[in-house]
């Protein structure tokens, strides 16, 4: 009769995963657009997914967190499927697409009270200023979101993420309409949040950021497969070859 198999004392317990795809499909009515999408990620770790622009990547990360119906397959959250109306889902989850969306009647400074009130965050102030300051929007606190810049946009909806709680991070494309300083800015909080336990999925097209904040990546295709971070950024740089 054999024994079971005890685990070493010295072998790290195994950390639950924050995120889970399940043989997941994305697409719309329906229809696929992309490969079957495995994957996980817990506590401390970052999934980048990469591949040719409308391979799919926007597509499965809205389906990952409930935007968009699945075609077939699961989506897990802390072990919960998928359920963005659920209070438990809105309280660990924050995402940024490439969207603006935003209440064209409040200013900066309140967007960010809202969102930080709204999660139940203490000192409000206190945070909102260390966000505006991150960003550099501290001047444009008290502007609507329609007489900012596009980029100074992007780095507000940012910062709405940033000034919350949050177990796991999706970004889609964060560093789009960025200059330089504020992406690498961005890239190394990012990646000393992951340090710190945070969970991040976040679909990017540049091979710097993605060299500093991914843990692992994946592929996206017709076939999907998993990568490690430096073969990302060289899929990536070859297919961008002018990328900065």
């Amino acid at each position: 009769m054999s024994k079971a198999t005890r685990p070493s004392p010295n072998t790290p317990p195994r950390q639950p995963d924050v995120v889970r795809a399940e043989k997941l499909q994305a697409g719309y009515a329906g229809k696929a657009v992309c490969g079957v999408v495995s994957f996980s990620v817990h506590a401390g770790q970052s999934m980048a997914l990469v591949g040719p622009n409308g391979a799919g990547k926007s597509t499965v990360v809205k389906t990952v967190v409930g935007q968009l119906e699945a075609v077939s397959g699961t989506a897990q959250v802390n072990g919960a499927e998928v359920d963005d109306r659920t209070l438990d889902f809105r309280r660990d989850v924050a995402v940024v697409f490439d969207d603006d969306a935003f209440f064209p009647a409040l200013t900066v400074e309140e967007h960010l009270a809202i969102v930080a009130a709204g999660h139940g965050v203490e000192d409000v102030e206190e945070v909102i200023a260390s966000e505006l300051e991150f960003f550099g929007l501290t001047g444009q606190a008290k502007s609507r979101p329609y007489n900012l810049s596009s980029g100074q946009r992007r780095r507000m909806l940012l910062a709405a993420a940033f000034v919350r709680p949050r177990s796991l991070l999706v970004l889609d494309e964060p560093e789009q309409r960025l200059d330089t300083s504020m992406r690498h800015r961005l890239a190394g909080r990012l990646r000393a949040e992951v340090d710190a336990g945070l969970a991040l999925l976040v679909v990017t097209h540049d091979p710097d950021f993605l060299s500093t904040v991914a843990t692992k990546a994946l592929f996206i295709a017709d076939e999907v497969h998993s990568m490690t971070p430096k073969q990302a950024a060289v899929a990536i740089a070859s297919e961008n070859p002018h990328a900065d």
